[in-house]
């Protein structure tokens, strides 16, 4: 493989991995606390998309491509990321606060159920066919030497390296933060020690849920927008958080950007139809189980008898 093609399959690693993510750290964010895998997360994203939608289309209305645009795009995902938030708040007050005591089975079904009714929900409500999410920018893409990178590519970069700094420093230097790493270590414990733990269960499913409405869009951007597109990404983005180590922020991260790289080199190096290229990622879940079933960052968790 020459270096330019190794570079350009790089650069579309990275991006795609960033997106992943972003995504991953919601069900890896849930699980630390709750020990439960959300699987209505991908749903939440497809919300997220057609939140920032609706709300891009409006602000920007018949405007050409410029300033007012780019402003707008990103009103809408500040708007997106509020009202996706307050969608995961809603859903784990509902859902899945009263099966806390239950057994482990009972939220993962409710999970599901979820799922179902968002996916069929928005299907019902916007119709099964996929909308476009128009580019704020000219993306007309920038060659360095024989690599090309689209603005697009850029700013799945930027966003996600913000997002993703940002988070690492609220959960590592913040009061809140702090709380939930207590939460995630012993919820009875926390609570004597005077953690409001609903307050953070409740804002753990609003960061998780506004990180999956930026993946959305981002990814709406080059796939459209339609009732579904959260259930595929949804369950590559929870191998991501598997691979890393679930329940591990940092493992959850590296893990998206891994599984964004290996996708793209599987297709690239070993011929892989593009159509076959979601196995990949289920295969690397095999795999990480086998080998590793605590992922690359988890540690062994010990069972006192």
């Amino acid at each position: 493989m020459a270096i330019a093609e190794f570079f350009q399959h790089l650069m579309n690693g990275l991006t795609l991995g960033g997106i992943y993510a972003l995504i991953a750290l919601g069900y890896t964010m849930v699980y630390g606390i709750l020990k439960f895998i959300n699987f209505a997360h991908g749903d939440v994203l497809m919300a997220g998309a057609f939140i920032g939608l609706f709300v891009f289309d409006w602000l920007r209305g018949s405007a050409p491509s410029g300033v007012w645009t780019i402003i707008s795009f990103f009103l809408a995902m500040i708007v997106s990321m509020g009202l996706s938030a307050l969608l995961g708040m809603f859903i784990e007050r509902v859902a899945y606060k009263p099966l806390r005591n239950a057994t482990r089975l009972a939220p993962l079904l409710s999970a599901i159920g979820v799922s179902f009714i968002l996916s069929n929900g928005a299907a019902w409500a916007f119709g099964t066919r996929s909308r476009k999410f128009n580019y704020p920018f000219d993306n007309t893409p920038i060659h360095i030497g024989e690599v090309v990178i689209t603005p697009h590519q850029i700013l799945i970069l930027v966003v996600s390296l913000i997002m993703m700094i940002g988070l690492k420093l609220f959960v590592d230097r913040t009061r809140m933060g702090k709380a939930m790493r207590a939460t995630s270590l012993d919820q009875s414990t926390a609570m004597l020690m005077g953690v409001n733990v609903n307050k953070v269960i409740s804002l753990t499913f609003a960061i998780g849920s506004a990180l999956a409405a930026v993946g959305g869009i981002l990814i709406a951007l080059d796939f459209k927008v339609y009732a579904s597109m959260g259930t595929m990404t949804g369950l590559k983005a929870f191998v991501a958080a598997v691979l890393g180590g679930i329940g591990n922020i940092s493992g959850a991260m590296f893990g998206g950007i891994l599984l964004g790289i290996l996708e793209t080199f599987g297709v690239a190096v070993f011929g892989i139809p593009t159509g076959l290229k979601d196995t990949i990622a289920f295969g690397v879940l095999i795999i990480i189980l086998l080998i590793r079933p605590e992922g690359l960052f988890g540690k062994v968790e010990k069972e006192k008898v």
